[in-house]
Order: structure tokens, then C-alpha cells, then sequence
């Protein structure tokens, strides 16, 4: 089952699933382009989990299920399991796609169900950065410290630790840059598929003291001894941060002009 959580509430941008981007929603940005990645799986079932009975109603206008879920729920993970709970036959694996973050790079979604297939515990993307993506994080985070995460990464594909600090630090940057294309840095897309025995553990955990200090959810899984399968994707046509403010809506819409709208016509 993939999971787009969906709830009213927020403080920085009222109502953010049903604001327009370029004349189409955020909750239909996301739905098309889940749909759009798990079309040819016809043993993945996709739904909206939401509060709210106008975003529910959004969500069947444009062709998702929609299932309520209680108000109180603070989390994406924990409306994830709440939608997966509430159905008669419980499904194998829960995926949580952020329904603030509609341009996914392209194949994260089933690269992710691939890797949960394939017998990991939960799966999240990464992207490797070459230097010039590297330089634009480092710029960005002079103002903004905390947007943007990155993963120490083995090379099976085990992720090691994820931070908002900008990891591993760089020895003798100079002649690595002079060696390589590419840096060693993967930046982290928010998106987590999950075992359901997994997702049950990560919300049966009360936060854990790493987890609070950097703001990360995904660090509770690893100080629960829970492996996380990092799969390295290509990047997105454009930035695929999150919609959080009105800013962002601008930005993206600005972007959407001038490189094309990624998302699928359904």
C-alpha cells in the first residue's frame, strides 16, 4: 500500500493539500505522480489518509481513495499505519509518500517497493550529488541550516546515519574534486516504504534522544537496530524539497515555467 498522508493543519501554509501549484493541487501533483510510478504494479493499492472530509472528497474527485484517519495523529508515518491498519486484508508493505513533495525523482517510488521486495526493512532514496550540487547545498544551508538532509551511505547500500549537517566531512576535497566526477555526499528524499512488522516498531518507539536532537524521524530506526536500505536514484528535473510555504509555491511554479511541468497528465 502506498500511503499519502494528507492533513489540514498547517501553521505555515493553511490547507497545503488543496493549494494550487500551477493550476493543479498539491494532493493531485502527488496522486498523479504515484499513480503514474505504480501503474504497471497491480498488487500496489494507493490511498489518501486525511483528517479532513473536503480533502477526502479532493482526493475521490481526482480518482484516490481516500481514508479517514483521527485528527490527533501528529505524524505521516502514523496516519501511514493508521490507513494500512484500517483495511480487512493488511498489506505486506506501507509506503509513506509525503503529500507535500510532488516532484519525486523520477523511479524513487518503485525503486523503493523494489528494494522492500527484494527483503529489506525499510527503503528511502538518495540521490549521489556531484560537486556542483554539493557547492549548492552548502550555499543554501548558509541560510537555511536545517533544510535538506544527507546520508552516510556502505557500499551495499546500507544507510549508516542521516544528518542535517552535510556528511561524511571531506579530506583533501581539492584532489577528490581533481579524481571524480561526483562527490561523496547522497542528499535523502523524504519518502520510507516499510514492512508493516517495521512500521509498527518505529511507531510503537517513543523518540529517541538522536532523533530529537537533529529533527530526523529516521533516526529512531537506526538507534532501534531497524536497517534502513538507502537506493541511490537519479535527480529530478528540478528540486524536490517540499512545499512548506508560500515562497516555495512560488518557486516552483517559477520553475515549472521555465523547464515544463514533471508531472503526469492523469
Amino acid at each position: 500500500m502506498v500511503v499519502i498522508p494528507a492533513r489540514a493543519g498547517s501553521s505555515r501554509l493553511p490547507r497545503k493539500p488543496l493549494r494550487l501549484i500551477a493550476g493543479r493541487t498539491l494532493l493531485h501533483r502527488t496522486i498523479a505522480m504515484a499513480r503514474s510510478a505504480i501503474d504497471a504494479r497491480k498488487d500496489v493499492a494507493l490511498v489518501v489518509a486525511t483528517d479532513d472530509r473536503e480533502i477526502a472528497d479532493h482526493a475521490a474527485a481526482v480518482g484516490c481513495t481516500a481514508i479517514m484517519t483521527d485528527s490527533a495523529i501528529a505524524t505521516g508515518s502514523g496516519r501511514a499505519l493508521a490507513a494500512a491498519l484500517s483495511r480487512s486484508h493488511l498489506p505486506r508493505f506501507v509506503v509513506n509518500l509525503q503529500g507535500d513533495s510532488p516532484f519525486q525523482p523520477k523511479g524513487a517510488l518503485d525503486a523503493v517497493i523494489a528494494a522492500l521486495q527484494m527483503g529489506a526493512d525499510v527503503a528511502t532514496p538518495v540521490i549521489g550529488l556531484d560537486w556542483a550540487a554539493l557547492d549548492a547545498l552548502r550555499e543554501h544551508k548558509v541560510q537555511s541550516p536545517f533544510s535538506g538532509t544527507t546520508c552516510a551511505r556502505s557500499p551495499d547500500g546500507r544507510a549508516l546515519w542521516f544528518s542535517k549537517m552535510i556528511i561524511p566531512a571531506i579530506r583533501d576535497e581539492a584532489a577528490l574534486r581533481a579524481s571524480q566526477p561526483g562527490s561523496p555526499v547522497w542528499r535523502h528524499v523524504g519518502l520510507y516504504g516499510y514492512t508493516l512488522d517495521a512500521l509498527r516498531r518505529f511507531e510503537a518507539s517513543p523518540p529517541t534522544s538522536l532523533e530529537q536532537l537533529e529533527g530526523l524521524e529516521q533516526l529512531r530506526l537506526l538507534e532501534l537496530g531497524i536497517a534502513v536500505t538507502a537506493v541511490a536514484v537519479d535527480p529530478p528535473l528540478f528540486d524536490s524539497s517540499g512545499i512548506d510555504t508560500e515562497a516555495d509555491i512560488a518557486r516552483v511554479e517559477a520553475l515549472i515555467a521555465a523547464h515544463g511541468d514533471p508531472t503526469p497528465l492523469l
